[in-house]
C-alpha cells in the first residue's frame, strides 16, 4: 500500500542496530518501488541522547530503496543546498520510513561547493561498529557516485525537480 498522502516518521539507525535520529512528521509525495520522497517544513528532530531540535527550512528529502543514499534537498534563502547520506536503502515499515546511517556525508552548497563530511567519523566506526570491507567499498562508492550526481545536476540533485515537488507539497497542504 502506497503512503502517498500521509504524514509519516523517518529513523536513522547506526550499524549496531541503535537509533540514530528521528524525524517526527513528514509529507510521502511520492511511494514507489524506487524512491520515497517527502516534504517537511519545522519537523521536530530527536537525537539518541534525546537532544530536541526543529528543522529550520523547508526541505524535500529523497530515500532510495535501491541505491546507498538519501538526500535532504534543503530550500534555503540563498538557494538549495543538498545533504546526502551514505546509508543502506530505506525500507518502509507501516508509516515508519528506517534506514542505516554509515557516517559519510556528501554536501553540495547552494554555489555548488561540494564538501565530504564526517570522514574521522566513519574511519573510527569501521572499527568500533565492525564494518565489513565489502561494506566499506560500498560506502566509498555510493559517496563517489553521490558527488558524480551532484556535480552533473542529476536526479535527486536537479533544481526544477526539488521545486517541482516543493511545489506540490505547498499545494496538497494547502487544500487540508
Amino acid at each position: 500500500m502506497s503512503l502517498k498522502g500521509r504524514w509519516i516518521k523517518i529513523q536513522s539507525y547506526k550499524h549496531d542496530g541503535s537509533l540514530h535520529r528521528f524525524w517526527k512528521r513528514n509529507f510521502v509525495l511520492v511511494d514507489d518501488q524506487e524512491w520515497l520522497i517527502v516534504a517537511s517544513k519545522k519537523t521536530r528532530v530527536v537525537e539518541s541522547n534525546g537532544r530536541i531540535w526543529y528543522t529550520k527550512e523547508p526541505a524535500i528529502s529523497f530515500f532510495s530503496k535501491t541505491r546507498w543514499f538519501n538526500t535532504i534537498a534543503m530550500l534555503k534563502t540563498d538557494g538549495i543546498s543538498y545533504y546526502t547520506n551514505i546509508a543502506s536503502p530505506t525500507l518502509i515499515d507501516r508509516d515508519v520510513a528506517k534506514y542505516i546511517d554509515y557516517d559519510l556525508d556528501v554536501k553540495r552548497l547552494a554555489d555548488r561547493t561540494l564538501k565530504v563530511l564526517d570522514h574521522n567519523e566513519f574511519q573510527r566506526h569501521i572499527s568500533s561498529l565492525e564494518y565489513a570491507q565489502d561494506l566499506v567499498e560500498i560506502i566509498f562508492q555510493q559517496a563517489k557516485a553521490a558527488q558524480v550526481l551532484m556535480a552533473t545536476n542529476e536526479f535527486p540533485f536537479d533544481e526544477e525537480v526539488v521545486m517541482k515537488y516543493y511545489n506540490l507539497f505547498l499545494a496538497e497542504n494547502f487544500r487540508k
